[in-house]
């Protein structure tokens, strides 16, 4: 698992990347047993340990004690698989992994059984747009999935769902926050969990407007950043705030020290991230080592609980919007539970990360025996009539676009970190009404999807 200890964004990144490769090397492109082991051989093929049916018991994973993969007995009924494509390699690759772990968890706890069945979850990679589509076609094509859940990087998700769309299979984007996702990219066959750019926009840009009406925005030169930049330019014409600077950044940038100093120069009252993981940790411990903590707010949204650990207490900053925290005394009582499940597998909290794959995979299995079917068209009905309660808000997937209708937390780093998992103070939870989720949200006459089908 993840060590604290080693809080570079580099380190943590090589950490799990080494964990990733236990067993073979060419376990990027593979099945996986656990997110702490979760490797086999390519050369196993068709008959490769899936996390399935009887692979976890009290005392560990079958597979591993019985030196083989799980095998079914032949006259069991044939597993339904479900894929997962999260990242094994990149700078997304520690948020990836607790993704991973939240899906594990989710079909664990119905004892790997759909259906009456044994379930399996297959695990592949996605090294980069081309690599997620790829990876994405074999799911269907190779495995003979059920459906899909992934997409780390909004670029990997809009990949992922093309395919889903060209093969009928579902599909649910659990961390990917690009607009165009449930936007003009939208089709029947994907859903999305994490809010888009445009509404953790309009949860946060107020705050940054109480700081000041000048503003410097660095974002990542990809599908995500872009929107940030856009979302906020917008907001920023609006409100009378100027922009005194802005910079695209690639992703996986080493050294950020000439765009602080541009910032530093700017003067601005507020810098805007959007960078995402360990870019956002990379650029956090080097805005700290120029002098800058403290000196300039910085603010972000939709970051995840990994991008903060990873810059460690002493230069942790910034005012963020976030999907769930572990803390949030609000979680209702079903997620504290799997909270408290992840947290005494895994040894650790369950970040926001964790949550997610766990609520996106939880919300396809859930579908799936609604649908008393693997049928992809009875699936994606019983998709867009799925909801839970979380407090007094009907958690779902809008029929129009597909998008989950949520609410985000504004959050601060404390002052003083004590714990060194609990960097985070709850400043609101937010929208707050249902009009005030409508307005954040858009109604159907606003949206740009246009689904068919």
């Amino acid at each position: 698992m993840l060590q604290p200890c080693c809080r570079s964004a580099r380190c943590n990144g090589r950490e799990t990347r080494n964990r990733l490769r236990q067993g073979n090397a060419t376990a990027r492109e593979d099945v996986v047993t656990d997110a702490r082991k979760p490797i086999l051989n390519r050369s196993i093929g068709r008959r490769s340990l899936l996390l399935g049916a009887g692979s976890l018991g009290a005392a560990g994973l079958i597979a591993p004690r019985l030196g083989m993969p799980y095998i079914g007995n032949a006259a069991a009924a044939e597993p339904i698989k479900i894929g997962m494509i999260w990242a094994k390699t990149g700078n997304i690759v520690d948020q990836a992994e607790y993704l991973a772990q939240g899906g594990m968890l989710a079909l664990e706890q119905r004892n790997n059984m759909l259906l009456g069945r044994p379930a399996e979850l297959v695990w592949l990679d996605e090294p980069n747009p081309q690599g997620a589509q790829q990876n994405a076609e074999r799911l269907v094509g190779e495995h003979k999935v059920a459906g899909i859940v992934g997409g780390a990087l909004s670029s990997f998700a809009l990949a992922i769902s093309s395919v889903a769309n060209k093969a009928k299979v579902p599909y649910v984007a659990a961390n990917a926050a690009a607009g165009e996702i449930t936007g003009k990219s939208c089709n029947k066959y994907t859903f999305r969990l994490q809010p888009p750019v445009e509404v953790h926009t309009r949860v946060l840009a107020p705050y940054c407007k109480d700081i000041g009406k000048k503003w410097y925005l660095l974002t990542a030169a990809y599908a995500f950043g872009q929107d940030i930049k856009r979302s906020f330019e917008e907001y920023a014409k609006a409100n009378g705030i100027t922009i005194v600077g802005a910079d695209e950044v690639p992703v996986s940038t080493p050294d950020y020290s000439s765009f602080i100093l541009k910032i530093r120069a700017a003067k601005p009252d507020v810098v805007i991230g959007g960078l995402s993981a360990s870019d956002l940790t990379t650029y956090l411990k080097q805005w700290n080592e120029l002098g800058m903590r403290g000196k300039i707010p910085f603010a972000e949204i939709s970051v995840g609980n990994t991008d903060l650990w990873g810059v460690g207490p002493e230069a942790a900053d910034g005012l963020y919007t976030l999907t769930w925290y572990y803390k949030n005394p609000n979680n209702p009582p079903e997620e504290q539970a799997m909270a408290a499940a992840y947290e005494k597998k895994y040894n650790r909290p369950a970040a926001d990360k964790a949550w997610m794959g766990w609520l996106g995979m939880k919300s396809l299995l859930d579908s799936i025996e609604a649908a008393k079917s693997t049928d992809s068209a009875a699936i994606v009905a019983a998709l867009e009539k799925w909801h839970v309660k979380r407090g007094d808000l009907d958690t779902g997937y809008r029929p129009f676009d597909h998008q989950m209708v949520n609410r985000l937390l504004v959050a601060g780093i404390k002052p003083k970190i004590t714990d060194k998992w609990d960097y985070f103070d709850i400043k609101a939870e937010l929208p707050k009404t249902q009009a005030d989720i409508d307005a954040a949200f858009g109604s159907q006459a606003d949206s740009a999807c246009k689904m068919t089908g």
